[in-house]
């Protein structure tokens, strides 16, 4: 120590000594900022996606609304239905004794009543189709008394019932033979044609039938 008052200072520690710390502390503290970007630090959780409520599920579109169709034309009379709105039918053949007989079912096919008030119109024919000289009488038979015409009319869907009868033997008399039958409503209703067929319900020496009825004559 000097006469002057000054305190004296203890050795310098060398330069490299220095620089060692300072490395030490770049290397303890800060090791932070020497860790590359992304290494060591957990992947952020996926976050999952909300689920859907009712209230949000997408509805499908909502269907187009139909065109509208122009109107087509009124419908025609086809084969099952003709013009007059009655269609008739025949049953099948029956036997007893000499005789033969059919079941005549008149049916109203059409949309509107229908009024009856006589007998089927019926006609045998031949093998080309030409009308036939056998008599149509309106009678009873073994079948059925005709009980005459009733006036009835018929809503759509309902029926009415007549008895064709005829004998089909020798004993009969004069015998034709014929190879189909057009029955009718009516004269003016519109007639089918059915065919006979199967032995001798084709021979016939004339044509009985009742009038039309709501229910088969007795």
């Amino acid at each position: 120590m000097s006469g002057t008052g000054e305190r004296t200072r203890g050795p310098v520690p060398p330069a490299g000594v220095l620089l060692a710390a300072v490395a030490a502390l770049a290397l303890t503290g800060c090791a932070g900022f020497l860790v590359p970007a992304g290494e060591g630090e957990p992947e952020p959780t996926p976050t999952p996606a909300p689920a859907l409520s009712a209230a949000a599920t997408p509805r499908p579109p909502a269907a187009a609304a139909p065109v509208a169709e122009e109107p087509g034309p009124s419908p025609t009379p086809t084969e099952e239905c003709p013009a007059s709105g009655a269609v008739v039918t025949m049953g099948e053949v029956q036997a007893l004794l000499m005789s033969r007989a059919v079941v005549l079912t008149l049916t109203n096919c059409g949309s509107t009543p229908y009024r009856v008030d006589g007998y089927p119109s019926v006609q045998a024919l031949g093998e080309d189709g030409e009308r036939l000289p056998v008599k149509v009488n309106p009678a009873g038979s073994k079948f059925g008394r005709d009980h005459g015409p009733e006036a009835l009319t018929l809503k759509p869907g309902d029926t009415a019932r007549s008895v064709l009868a005829w004998v089909s033997t020798q004993e009969g008399g004069e015998l034709v033979m014929a190879d189909a039958l057009e029955l009718a409503a009516a004269p003016d209703a519109g007639a089918r044609v059915y065919p006979l067929e199967g032995h001798d319900i084709r021979y016939m020496d004339e044509l009985n039938m009742t009038a039309w009825r709501a229910e088969l004559p007795e």
